[in-house]
């Protein structure tokens, strides 16, 4: 949500006449995130956020955009994309697919108590439910096969140990995609960056209210415990140590389940897929840290923090997840 496209209050005018949410009011540049440029957007009838997508193209964006209008119909806390005069939810601007969807109210949590823990789990699990019935279908773009494209661009800037934590963990999970122990994972439309920057509350840390789940744009069909991995590893852990924190994750774990209860497969390669989501940010750092793209707010995250997770998800390996009593 860096800003690599500048974009005048002008031209903000100009597209608003192409929708139906009111006057131009004011606008103003987010720069938190690496991916896309984003802005804050007022109108006479709202609070809005545009988008200018920087990497994924008109014909990859319906899957993103669509899978939020769909789980927004089943009245799941997501930001909404406004639809245009024409009936179609994409614009253009500066030759780069745009679209302008709903502010969520609410603020994301730093330091999530087990009832934010609890109420993220359980709306991670109705959004999976939720998008069974989605009908577009495309691979998490970040997934092993970018995995295995990228990190031989990387090895240059690793050292002798680094690059060998990086061949060992890519090799485990290119061995269990091969062998095929992924295959009967539950899978479908899953969101893949379910931090806590992109989960918004309201209230208080006894009594969290959901303001809603935003930035679907790493979204992709994927298995939903890699889901699940990605958000504990970021929700659950110490953020000095990147270690587990138990009564966090069992927290989260029982929480999910309540709504989705996971599947003896999906229990026993939990610590795998920790692994995989670990793996998935440590190459996604590294590679926005060494090859950043030129943008007027950029601040890419620092790589060496998911290197930490990823070791000790590598050499302490978490236990599988036990079947309830």
């Amino acid at each position: 949500m860096a800003v690599f496209t500048s974009i005048g209050d002008d031209e903000a005018r100009r597209l608003l006449l192409d929708y139906q949410v009111g006057d131009f009011v004011a606008l103003e540049g987010i720069s938190a995130g690496i991916e896309n440029t984003n802005y804050f957007l007022t109108t006479t009838e709202g609070e809005y956020v545009l988008t200018v997508f920087e990497v994924l193209t008109h014909a990859q964006l319906p899957f993103y955009v669509e899978l939020m209008h769909h789980l927004s119909e089943q009245r799941l806390p997501v930001a909404v994309p406004q639809t245009r005069r024409d009936g179609t939810r994409i614009s253009t601007m500066h030759d780069k697919p745009t679209i302008i969807v709903t502010r969520l109210s609410g603020q994301w949590v730093k330091s999530p108590s087990l009832a934010h823990c609890e109420l993220a789990a359980q709306t991670m699990a109705k959004l999976h439910l939720a998008g069974q019935h989605f009908s577009i279908k495309q691979p998490n773009l970040r997934g092993l096969a970018w995995w295995q494209e990228t990190a031989p661009r990387l090895t240059s800037y690793l050292s002798h140990d680094q690059q060998a934590l990086l061949t060992r963990a890519l090799s485990h999970q290119v061995a269990l995609n091969t062998a095929g122990r992924l295959a009967s994972l539950p899978y479908g439309p899953a969101h893949c960056d379910f931090f806590r920057d992109n989960v918004l509350f309201n209230g208080d840390a006894q009594a969290p209210v959901m303001g809603g789940v935003i930035d679907f744009y790493f979204a992709g069909c994927d298995y939903w415990l890699f889901d699940m991995a990605v958000a504990v590893n970021d929700w659950c852990i110490e953020r000095d140590s990147g270690a587990l924190i138990p009564e966090k994750t069992q927290a989260w774990l029982d929480a999910y389940q309540h709504i989705r209860p996971l599947t003896e497969n999906e229990r026993a390669l939990w610590p795998d897929m920790l692994e995989a989501a670990a793996l998935r940010f440590w190459i996604s750092r590294l590679f926005d840290f060494h090859k950043p793209r030129p943008a007027e707010t950029l601040k890419p995250h620092d790589p060496t923090h998911f290197e930490r997770v990823l070791r000790l998800r590598v050499n302490e390996r978490p236990p599988t997840i036990l079947q309830d009593e």
